[in-house]
């Protein structure tokens, strides 16, 4: 594969993960019943499918959403930094992008499964009781109970999750079979 070809599907594959991140700055979750649906679990999944140098997704996405969050935190909460939880939040992404590097054929039932295991890892991880949390006690019962409490977030997550993978792994599909440059050289071999 030429330099050039790897330099426009990645350039590619980096401004559709940066459009749908900024989407973030809409502040969807202002409007009520559209907490949690956000394109960072189909960023994550989108990254970790295409990105030939799984490296490049894991910092292409977590770099990408990490901007995001900062630009979140600073302009709609005049805040600079991430929070104590953000930790655990970026260790789901990261499995989240570890999940879309196991979607080796893209479909609606690859990227389906996908989607759903990355909400349940965002879910079991992000709920866990923080030494910060004061919602519910710091045990198994607590834990039980912030699950419960999450589940709506959670399927506005799926949510999100199924809308922005339509749009981000649909459209690369699609530009793909118009743009041969965009395919890889297995793609082009077969």
């Amino acid at each position: 594969m030429s330099l050039k070809k790897i330099n426009i599907r990645i350039s590619i594959l980096i401004l559709m993960i940066v459009l749908a991140a900024a989407t973030r700055m809409l502040n969807l979750g202002n409007i009520v019943g559209w907490a949690n649906f956000t394109p960072v679990g189909a960023v994550a999944l989108f990254g970790g499918s295409y990105f030939q140098d799984k490296w490049k997704a894991y910092l292409v996405v977590l770099l990408t959403l990490l901007l995001s969050d900062l630009a979140i935190n600073y302009f709609k909460y005049n805040i600079t930094g991430l929070d104590r939880s953000a930790v655990v939040v970026y260790v789901s992404f990261a499995i989240m992008v570890f999940i879309g590097t196991y979607i080796k054929k893209v479909n609606v039932v690859n990227v389906g499964l996908a989607s759903i295991g990355a909400v349940a890892i965002h879910w079991l991880l992000t709920d866990i009781p923080s030494a910060n949390s004061v919602l519910y006690t710091h045990n198994l019962p607590g834990y039980i109970q912030s699950l419960g409490a999450a589940i709506p977030f959670e399927l506005k997550m799926l949510s999100g999750h199924i809308f922005f993978c339509i749009i981000l792994f649909g459209g690369f599909e699609l530009a793909k079979r118009k743009y041969t440059v965009l395919q890889t050289k297995r793609e082009l071999a077969v």
